[in-house]
């Protein structure tokens, strides 16, 4: 014996005739990697071969809670961005939405503090120069749905928009929801659930009701949250994304505390609100199936993204250091590219990762289609290990 205690998860649910490495790497994530709760799914050319889950529902339980189950939601951090880019891509593709206007066309207040050229594709691939708040909103503040839009038009640009990129990890929320309501009347969170899920049959939400409360797990930290690290550099910069978020005063530090103090991610009322860079709630398969419908048909379905819009998704905007994660990112409008900062499925591919565990995304060429969620968020940005795992383990399925 050597005292060391050995992990046994029930995993649950099917991977098809080829697929078994996502399971093995599923397993091994529980056994390996610190695992808690957690469920993966994939799509292939529109057909469902992996889905799995296993571990409790909540990231903080001990020995004996409840068991993740085949219909446990999770929150997915700033994979819930991806999700939002989805409407005004969409909007676009009906002839709603010029994505070369500027902001201020759809949202006059939006012009104050030297903001009249900022366009709307500059808000969805990070270049608007909006990170960060002079004045942080409280929690009550950010779901507010009045306090979040009126603290970013008032925002002067923190570099001159359209010049470089920076992650905007929570004003995001803000610009996109408001830009998304004086274009169609409709909350981006609404817009989601009545043009999306609803017809897809998805378990995603932006705005969480009520009834799906208890469907919900509990995120834990399974590392310190003071200090995340970004995971996939190559060529460490002089100065870490751990450094920089621990400085009160950097550009890091200030964006992702545009809200504080941080609020309470469990809290009903998080859950509830509509944030688009942080809130949306989902479960892996629906992540899936809905990155599966914007490059396919799906059970009928027809595919979401016509060409023309498939090609803006994943054309790069953005890519060098980025002003706020102190890597090299990639985006597109919308999503994050695939890339040493958050490595996808292939070059090809485009999707969103959620800060400490969570990812979606889809890669047109080979048909994949992913989605993972997690309970036990880790200490990492873009790369979480345990997405990595699958995600190599998917690669491999396809030769």
């Amino acid at each position: 014996m050597n005292g060391k205690r050995e992990t046994v998860v029930d995993v649950q649910g099917t991977v098809e005739d080829g697929f078994e490495p996502v399971r093995d790497a599923f397993v091994a994530n529980f056994t390996g990697r610190g695992e808690r709760g957690a469920a993966v799914a994939v799509y292939r050319h529109g057909r469902k071969v992996v889905d799995l889950w296993g571990g409790t529902k909540d990231g903080d339980a001990s020995d004996g809670a409840a068991p993740w189950e085949a219909g446990t939601a999770q929150v997915i951090r700033s994979a819930t961005k991806g999700i939002a880019a989805l409407v005004p891509l969409l909007l676009h593709q009906r002839g709603q939405l010029d994505l070369d206007a500027p902001v201020g066309t759809y949202w006059p207040e939006f012009k104050a503090a030297g903001k009249e050229r900022v366009l709307v594709r500059h808000l969805l691939s990070h270049r608007a120069g909006l990170p960060v708040l002079d004045t942080p909103l409280t929690p009550e503040q950010a779901i507010d749905g009045v306090s979040g839009p009126a603290a970013v038009a008032a925002q002067a640009p923190a570099w001159e928009p359209g010049t470089d990129h920076g992650y905007h990890a929570q004003t995001y929320s803000w610009l996109l929801g408001e830009l998304v309501l004086r274009v169609t009347g409709r909350t981006l969170g609404s817009w989601i659930a009545e043009e999306i899920s609803g017809p897809l049959g998805l378990d995603l939400w932006i705005g969480l009701p009520e009834a799906a409360q208890c469907r919900v797990g509990r995120l834990a930290d399974l590392a310190p949250p003071e200090a995340p690290a970004a995971s996939g550099l190559r060529v460490r910069p002089k100065r870490s994304v751990a450094d920089a978020y621990a400085d009160p005063a950097s550009l890091t530090s200030r964006a992702f505390g545009a809200i504080a103090p941080a609020p309470d991610e469990n809290a009903a009322a998080y859950r509830a609100a509509e944030l688009p860079a942080s809130a949306g709630v989902a479960t892996a398969r629906s992540l899936a199936r809905c990155y599966a419908a914007l490059v396919g048909a799906v059970d009928g379905h027809p595919r979401l993204f016509a060409p023309a819009t498939l090609t803006l998704a994943r054309t790069e905007e953005s890519a060098g250091l980025d002003r706020t994660l102190l890597v090299n990112t990639r985006f597109g409008l919308g999503f994050m590219l695939h890339g040493p900062a958050s490595p996808l499925l292939a070059r090809g591919s485009f999707g969103h990762p959620g800060r400490g565990g969570a990812l979606a995304c889809a890669d047109p060429e080979s048909g994949f289609a992913f989605g993972y969620v997690t309970n036990g968020m880790q200490r990492n940005v873009t790369a979480d290990p345990r997405a990595q795992a699958l995600l190599r383990a998917v690669s491999r399925t396809a030769g």
